[in-house]
């Protein structure tokens, strides 16, 4: 195909009549390339790409050959059959929606072309009619939540209790158990997806002049911050909050890390030279919540909840700070974070109180009559 035309040369086979593959890989190439213009990221337009392939494969029709009824099939399989999550089949339909208007676009003249050698056009198939509807604010579930600040202490003493143990059995790796148990410490201390935490690197830590007494600890840097709609990942720096936490990060550089050789760069890796699986870190996490017989609902994500709750409901930041420490983009996404925890009322309430009595002390003593 001409790099600066939608003509597409069809004689893969000595003139033979036109061949429905090679103009699907055509439009196909020729969205990626739109894609690639608006700065998605190679991730994204390869899961798209795959997406189309996928409806292709179900309805057993070729694009310009979709109906709304083909659609309506492969997505109430993958709700109803494959029960995949509300928010994963609406951005399914995101894919297959923008893929019909690149398209169905008359500047594109792809579908001048479609009609031209097999007597049929696109369509848009993802209308108002089928679409999920973007109900809630949020698509994290519900069962979700953040740890208290007594299941933290709990989760990070028993994380702590199992390096000794690993000891204790004669087994091997007891660097493999301190590496989780400050990875997992380290994904509430700042905030950090899954991601985030697995990808940071001894160049991400450096030093915040305005709180020197951190040292070289002061700020992380995180580079693979979620991206927004398919964009190369966001980059922020998120600064240290707690003294505890930089006790333990700095401990772990200085003699645990090392265990693992030399060069060092990532700062949770394996032996194998790879960065910790979050399959692994997950594992560890539940094998701890198990023993420890927390309610359900925690997760890895919930280190994030319970940083921008803590933080904002104990800690009394204002939210703008945690907004900004988190990567969000809006307030109100912070604010879904930030739930209260289930004595945050009851100390709320005492420490007005204890401001009334103190401004109380201070008020001239009332003469008597």
């Amino acid at each position: 195909m001409d790099e600066d035309s939608n003509v597409v040369l069809f004689a893969p086979f000595g003139g033979s009549a036109p061949d429905p593959d090679f103009f699907l890989e055509s439009v196909l190439d020729g969205w990626e390339r739109q894609q690639r213009a608006k700065d998605f990221s190679a991730g994204t337009i390869s899961s798209r790409r795959s997406l189309v392939m996928q409806l292709v494969d179900f309805s057993g029709h070729y694009p310009w050959q979709w109906t709304i009824a083909d659609a309506d099939d492969f997505f109430s399989h993958a709700r109803g059959i494959r029960n995949l999550a509300h928010a994963t089949v609406r951005s399914y339909q995101t894919a297959i929606k923008l893929f019909c208007d690149f398209a169905c676009d008359p500047r594109y003249d792809w579908n001048e072309q479609c009609a031209r050698l097999f007597g049929a056009g696109f369509a848009q198939v993802i209308t108002e009619l089928n679409r999920i509807s973007h109900a809630q604010p949020t698509d994290a579930r519900p069962a979700k939540r953040p740890f208290t600040q007594r299941e933290l202490q709990q989760l990070f003493d028993l994380a702590d209790l199992e390096v000794q143990r690993v000891i204790n059995s004669g087994r091997r790796a007891p660097i493999a158990a301190w590496r989780d148990a400050v990875a997992l410490k380290a994904a509430y201390s700042w905030g950090l997806r899954s991601n985030e935490l697995r990808h940071l690197q001894l160049v991400d830590l450096s030093r915040n002049h305005r709180a020197p007494y951190f040292g070289d600890y002061g700020v992380v840097r995180v580079r693979w911050g979620k991206p927004h709609r398919g964009s190369a990942k966001k980059v922020r720096s998120v600064l240290t909050v707690w003294e505890w936490s930089v006790d333990v990060l700095r401990d772990w550089v200085t003699n645990g890390l090392p265990h693992y050789g030399e060069p060092l760069t990532d700062l949770f890796p394996t032996s194998k030279g790879n960065v910790v699986g979050e399959s692994h870190l997950l594992g560890r996490l539940r094998a701890f919540i198990d023993e420890l017989g927390f309610p359900p609902g925690l997760d890895i994500h919930s280190f994030r909840r319970s940083y921008a709750t803590h933080l904002i409901t104990g800690e009394g930041f204002d939210v703008a700070f945690v907004q900004m420490q988190l990567g969000h983009e809006h307030a109100s996404t912070t604010s879904i974070y930030a739930l209260p925890s289930p004595d945050y009322q009851t100390r709320a309430l005492q420490q007005i109180h204890e401001r009334t009595l103190a401004a109380a002390k201070q008020l001239p003593r009332r003469r008597e009559p």
